[in-house]
């Protein structure tokens, strides 16, 4: 059976898209040499609302990839893939 996640408040579910992994020259990185990719899919939303005492509107949406800060969020491993839960506000931008 397989779990689903469904992130509370102003938080949101993504996974790591993979990138590229050769360098301009032609040179296979290794995965233990590629940086931690900074662009995701959104897999899950919360609702927002009340955070704070600040009213939190959800920007992004399910099946939306986005730019977010390097080290945003809590890694873990559900199903076999690894996903990150993190706060809308950590996302720097959605790619179109």
């Amino acid at each position: 059976m397989a779990l689903k996640i469904k992130p509370l408040f102003d938080r949101i579910v993504i996974q790591a898209m993979d990138t590229e992994e050769k360098t301009k020259s032609g040179i296979v990185l290794p995965t233990t040499a590629q940086e931690k990719p900074q662009i995701a899919k959104v897999l899950a939303v919360g609702p927002g609302g009340n955070i704070d005492g600040k009213e939190v509107k959800m920007e992004v949406k399910v099946g939306d990839k986005i730019l977010y800060s390097k080290y945003a969020g809590s890694e873990f491993k559900i199903d076999g893939k690894e996903v990150t839960i993190m706060r809308q506000s950590d996302v720097l931008a959605i790619v179109e």
